[in-house]
This record gives C-alpha cells, sequence and structure tokens, in this order.
C-alpha cells in the first residue's frame, strides 16, 4: 500500500483518510512544525510521497530533505499560489480576468499609496487591502477612505520595519460588493467540484462581509457552470499547479479570479464530484511514480 504523508490540517487528514485507504493508499499523518527534530537522526514516518508541501517553508524544507520523496504540489507550487500578486499578474497576462489590484512593495510614500487606492476606487464606497501571503481572510481589512486606508498601511509599516519579516508588500483590490464566492477544486488540471461560500444572514447584517469559513462562512456544494469550470481549470493551468483551489468571484456582469490555493482544505464529499477521490488517488499514484 502507498503511504501519503499529509501535514495539512485536522480536518482534511480525517476526510480523505478513509477514501483513499478504499484505493490502496495510507494517510499517514506528518509534524512538520512546533515540534524539535534531529537532523542527523530525523523521528519522521516512512513514507513514498507527500501531499502538499508543508506550509511553514523553512521547517518543511528540512522534513522534504529527510523524507527524500516526491510532492503533490511542491515548495515551489505553495510559493506560486501563495504569492497574490504573482498570481493575479500571471492570470491577467494570459487574459483570464482578475479584479483590479495594485501591489504596493514597502517602504513607498504615503500620497503615492494614496494616489493608487483613488485610482481603484473610483466612486465607489470602499477598496480591499490585504497582505500579500496570506490565507484564511488574515489581515484583509475595507477602507473608504484616505485617513482609513493610511491608519492600516501604517501598521503595515511598523511590521515591514522588522528585517526578519521576508514580505513586505501588500494589494490594493477593488472591492466588488454582492459577488458571489465560489472555491473550485482541480484535480490533475481539470475541474473536480466546487463550493459556494456564504454569511449566515445574521453576521451579514452585523456588517461582516469576508466569507472565509474560518471567519464564519458556511461552504455549500454547488455545480458551476461551464464557464466557471474552464476559469478554474485555466488558472490551473497557466501556474502549473496539479491540485489546486481556485477563488471565484459573480457579479452581475463579472466573473473573475480572486487568488488560489495549492494547500486547499478538502470539503465533504458529497460537495464534489462522484469521482473526486478516483482522481485525487490517481494523481498521487502518478506523482509517486514521477
Amino acid at each position: 500500500m502507498l503511504r501519503l504523508a499529509v501535514a495539512t490540517q485536522q480536518e482534511t487528514y480525517e476526510r480523505i483518510r478513509d477514501p483513499l485507504a478504499d484505493r490502496g493508499i495510507e494517510v499517514v499523518p506528518l509534524q512538520a512544525s512546533e515540534r524539535t527534530l534531529s537532523l542527523s537522526d530525523p523521528d519522521l514516518p516512512s513514507v513514498d510521497i507527500g501531499l502538499v508541501f508543508p506550509s511553514r517553508l523553512m521547517e518543511g524544507g528540512a522534513v522534504s530533505a529527510a523524507l527524500g520523496v516526491p510532492w503533490v504540489n511542491d515548495r515551489e507550487a505553495i510559493l506560486s499560489s501563495r504569492n497574490k500578486a504573482g498570481v493575479l499578474a500571471a492570470l491577467s497576462e494570459a487574459d483570464i480576468p482578475v479584479p483590479d489590484t495594485a501591489l504596493v512593495s514597502n517602504p513607498v510614500d504615503d500620497d503615492a499609496v494614496a494616489a493608487a487606492a483613488a485610482n481603484l476606487q473610483q466612486g465607489a464606497d470602499s477598496i480591499v487591502i490585504k497582505p500579500n501571503s496570506t490565507t484564511r481572510g488574515v489581515g484583509v481589512a475595507r477602507v473608504g477612505d484616505p485617513d482609513s486606508l493610511l491608519g492600516v498601511t501604517d501598521y503595515l509599516d511598523l511590521v515591514h520595519d522588522f528585517r526578519a519579516t521576508g514580505d513586505r508588500s501588500y494589494l490594493l483590490q477593488e472591492y466588488l460588493p454582492d459577488a458571489r464566492d465560489y472555491r473550485a477544486m482541480i484535480v490533475d488540471g481539470e475541474y473536480a467540484g466546487a463550493v459556494e461560500r456564504r454569511l449566515p444572514e445574521e453576521e451579514t447584517e452585523a456588517g461582516k462581509w469576508k466569507h472565509n469559513v474560518h471567519r464564519g462562512a458556511v461552504a455549500e456544494g454547488i455545480s458551476l457552470p461551464p464557464e466557471a469550470r474552464d476559469l478554474a481549470e485555466r488558472a490551473a493551468e497557466v501556474l502549473g499547479i496539479d491540485y489546486l483551489g481556485v477563488d471565484l468571484l459573480e457579479t452581475g456582469d463579472r466573473l473573475v479570479v480572486n487568488e488560489t490555493n495549492a494547500r486547499p482544505t478538502v470539503d465533504d464529499v458529497t460537495k464534489y464530484e462522484p469521482d473526486f477521490y478516483d482522481r485525487l488517488a490517481a494523481l498521487i499514484e502518478k506523482t509517486a511514480d514521477r
């Protein structure tokens, strides 16, 4: 039986364990961080392949070197997907629609930031400001006036002043009000199912607007139309990532790719195509044979 190392969050590990076992793949938990690890005699499980490179890249580099196995989504795939600006630039170059976005690389003058924001806002009530490399909605805010914008960027400036801060960039992005929010799953280049992320009505009434599940949204299985499926598949092809979550936003007249995630949470199987696990198992086996 093929042994698969999994260092993703607990819910993904538990959801994929039995379906993959039914297909001849043993899912083995891998603790890559928040531990001590001997580099000369590492206490790690014996595995044949890994499912998505660990999220903390320094620790992941040591663990990956010690294991010496291929990964479904290696370090480069994680880095590519995590760089939101890089993803949006690559997709835009390939004529894949994305939200209007500006990259800010600190340090930069306040007037330049305010001018970039004003160019994006153009009469709308607000824009979005977000770190370039975080997930789960961490650090994402909406601002509607120059003072609020520069108040948020002041905090980012403080963080970026630390020499150990690796990423000193952030994004300014147009806000798409009332957009429907989808996460499409791509497995080995093909659409494998999707969820729509929605906030409960009481959360919306309380003023919340982020659709991240880790921020209180619920994910409901949905069958995307061909246009949306094709858009997600094209995004994965441009990025060259075999296993990818593609976040789509849809308004009345626009469908855009907002972000991607090369370490996607696996939801309940009923929310995906019937052959989701057959295709995931096939991708794992193909990667192990490379």
